[in-house]
């Protein structure tokens, strides 16, 4: 069974529930999570809950014990906020690179599926008739402590886009189209390493080429500890075959040491 995880205290999230009730045929059925009515469409349920999603740390322990199954992905569907509120759709696995301030662990990642991501990608550019921003979020917030492949996917980044219908539709759209292909996408997989937040070179390798990422580091997450960097390939779900440095948007230290460790790993090298 997949899951989409949704919020009532996330006004996006509640806008994406409603759209995928009312154009994918979820139908209500007798189960209940958290205190809330469980959607069911084939092998995919909506499940929702009370409190913020980035603190759910054992989510899917919660719905084996409520529900009695372990979800094969979980699409967590969100708001982004951002000071600069700006309109965007965007893509992320959760996790903590450092010190965990919203949600998760210190220096705990969760286990990134890099084709859902992807196609997400792909598939929100393709029905992106807004004119908004779309692109990859580096690996930060929680929750960490996931033991399936999960994402978020987000409308961005103020009140006032995340009630648009408009961008409710295609999150829904997008979410459903990822569940139904990312087992039988296939890519070359990376982590990415460096750049900004919103992670622009990562976004444009994806959209133009056949590579998927997984978890991302921004430059603010270094220098970073080569632990945590193989850390984040072993909870990549799949087989990592890139490391991709954004080379000047990486501090020396951090680069130099993905480097070295992709010729120790015998994984390819990109710089950028």
């Amino acid at each position: 069974m997949k899951v989409i995880m949704t919020t009532k205290i996330d006004l996006a999230s509640m806008n994406i529930l409603n759209r995928l009730v009312e154009n994918f045929g979820f139908r209500e059925t007798e189960g209940i999570f958290d205190g809330n009515p469980v959607y069911a469409r084939g092998d995919t349920l909506i499940l929702t809950t009370n409190e913020e999603m980035i603190y759910y740390d054992g989510l899917d322990k919660a719905i084996e014990a409520q529900l009695g199954f372990k979800p094969e992905i979980i699409a967590f569907a969100s708001r982004h906020s951002s000071k600069q509120k700006l309109p965007a759709l965007t893509t992320h696995v959760t996790g903590n690179w450092g010190k965990a301030m919203y949600g998760g662990k210190n220096e705990s990642l969760a286990i990134a599926q890099p084709a859902a991501m992807k196609l997400a990608l792909l598939k929100m550019s393709e029905l992106n008739d807004l004119g908004w921003t779309v692109c990859y979020e580096a690996t930060h917030h929680g929750p960490s402590e996931l033991e399936v492949p999960s994402f978020f996917i987000e409308i961005g980044s103020s009140e006032e886009e995340w009630v648009i219908d408009r961008a409710g539709e295609i999150i829904a759209e997008t979410i459903i189209y990822v569940l139904e292909n990312y087992k039988k996408a296939k890519f070359p997989v990376a982590l990415g390493i460096g750049g900004g937040h919103y992670a622009p070179k990562q976004t444009k390798r994806a959209l133009e080429s056949d590579i998927a990422f997984g978890h991302i580091a921004p430059k603010y997450t270094h220098p970073l500890k080569k632990e945590l960097i193989l850390r984040a390939i072993e909870r990549t779900q799949g087989k990592v075959d890139v490391i991709y440095v954004d080379w000047k948007g990486s501090k020396g230290e951090t680069r130099q040491m993905a480097k070295t460790l992709a010729e120790e790993l015998g994984l390819e090298f990109i710089r950028d």
